[in-house]
């Protein structure tokens, strides 16, 4: 059920990453910062959804401490990741989405774990 409903949340985090990520991109900002910026408001959907509903959580201290160490080390996975495929597969449409999926696949597993067993563990 946990990883079914991160599912959901983390499909509609993608899209608040999605969105802001190409509105940057769009209002010329570079790639780098853009993603950066685009997980950022995925992160703060995340967190909330994931606290009061993937992992239904109550209030612990440190909580948000330990979500957001986790968050700030798989912002930089995934910013890496997604610089690293943009070098490899260039900066065409085509180039810039695969790097988003892959590095969108592997900061989003990372998290499910951390989560699981970090952020919200009962």
């Amino acid at each position: 059920m946990q990883l079914r409903r991160f599912l959901i949340v983390g499909s509609t985090t993608v899209l608040v990453d999605f969105g802001f990520y190409t509105l940057c991109l769009a209002l010329g900002m570079a790639i780098d910062p853009a993603k950066g910026l685009g997980f950022i408001a995925g992160t703060f959907f995340a967190y909330l959804a994931n606290r009061f509903w993937t992992f239904e959580a109550s209030a612990v201290r440190g909580r948000l401490l330990r979500f957001l160490v986790l968050y700030l080390t798989t912002l930089v996975i995934n910013v890496g990741v997604n610089a690293a495929v943009v070098a490899v597969a260039g900066t065409s449409p085509i180039g810039l989405g695969f790097a988003f999926v892959v590095a969108t696949g592997v900061s989003a597993s990372l998290n499910f774990i951390g989560m699981k067993f970090i952020g919200f563990r009962t």
